[in-house]
């Protein structure tokens, strides 16, 4: 009885061993392969004050439908969309002038708060098509479009803008504390300010 067990004992392990070498050395292993490449287009001086960032989050549903209930041509999709909504100030169109004889510091007015970036993400769920249509990359461009203007709209309805406001004046408050702490003046203008008069 010993005998008839450890040969069925081999007869299982030879099985396991022959089972293990065909999928480690016949069956085809998948290998994923990358390949990028990375250009940089322009390197651009900018100037800009992003006062508050806003977390936003979207569930957006796109649906396109031939009409008919056959259900052939139709596509939809459920996105669910996360954005971090920068604001501020670009401060290219700000002006500033010293003059060392009175000790002031002349700057106009900051402009209107807008919002500087949107940085956001997607997440594809339940995509189906019709039988004779598939989604193609330039539906999937015009979601994600369609999505990041969702968002903007949201953004520019939110209270994002106004506490860009509220942070700017709290900044400019600063920036005065420390321009008179150093003996100098600083006047905010809504007038052009010009270099040199």
């Amino acid at each position: 009885m010993a005998k008839g067990f450890i040969q069925t004992l081999m007869v299982v392990a030879a099985f396991l061993i022959g089972g293990w070498l065909t999928y480690r050395y016949f069956v085809p292993q998948t290998k994923s392969t990358e390949d990028a490449t990375v250009l940089l287009e322009k390197i651009q001086a900018v100037a800009k004050l992003i006062t508050v960032e806003g977390q936003f989050s979207e569930i957006y549903n796109y649906n396109e439908s031939d009409g008919w209930m056959l259900n052939l041509w139709d596509k939809k999709v459920l996105v669910r969309v996360r954005a971090t909504v920068s604001a501020g100030y670009d401060l290219e169109r700000l002006q500033m002038e010293a003059d060392p004889a009175t000790k002031t510091i002349r700057m106009s007015a900051l402009p209107e708060p807008q919002i500087l970036s949107i940085d956001h993400t997607l997440d594809y769920y339940d995509i189906s098509e019709g039988y004779f249509t598939s989604f193609t990359p330039e539906d999937y461009n015009r979601i994600n479009q369609r999505a990041k203007d969702l968002i903007r709209e949201k953004a520019m309805e939110s209270n994002l803008l106004p506490a860009a406001r509220e942070q700017a004046d709290k900044i400019l408050g600063i920036i005065q504390f420390m321009v008179e702490s150093a003996g100098w003046k600083l006047v905010i203008t809504d007038e052009p300010v010009y270099f040199g008069e």
